[in-house]
């Protein structure tokens, strides 16, 4: 797969990527910030990747369609995102990355997030430099 969004630089891939959850916020129309939401996170290949446990039926990610900037934060840090549809393709990769690092949740949180519903609402979070 090659990537030609923006790279996330410095420490921000592993310290967002490897955090057990990050919080997620979108935009209002005015530009205010909506409360942030507890959400995994998964790094493939350099992305950073968001599923909604609801799906499209999520609160948070139809904000998201509708409006795809936002800020993610990970203990210490907070960074202006912009949101995209997962690429196509990028579904195996993804599955993988949530199968290895929520594993221990097993089949009450981590199959949903492996389920139709939640891959269709597969979304990559770029960094807005």
């Amino acid at each position: 797969m090659t990537n030609t969004t923006p790279a996330w630089t410095g420490g921000d891939l592993p310290q967002f990527g490897d955090a057990e959850e990050i919080e997620i916020s979108t935009r209002r129309p005015d530009g205010a910030l909506r409360p942030f939401v507890p959400i995994w996170v998964v790094a493939v290949d350099g992305s950073l990747y968001v599923r909604s446990y609801r799906g499209a039926e999520g609160a948070w990610y139809r904000h998201a369609i509708k409006r795809p900037a936002g800020v993610v934060r990970a203990p210490g840090r907070q960074v202006e995102v912009a949101i995209a549809a997962a690429e196509p393709g990028v579904r195996e990769q993804v599955d993988a990355a949530y199968r290895a690092k929520y594993a221990r949740y097993g089949a009450t949180y981590l199959q949903p997030m492996l389920a139709d519903q939640a891959v269709t609402a597969t979304l990559r979070l770029d960094p807005a430099h």
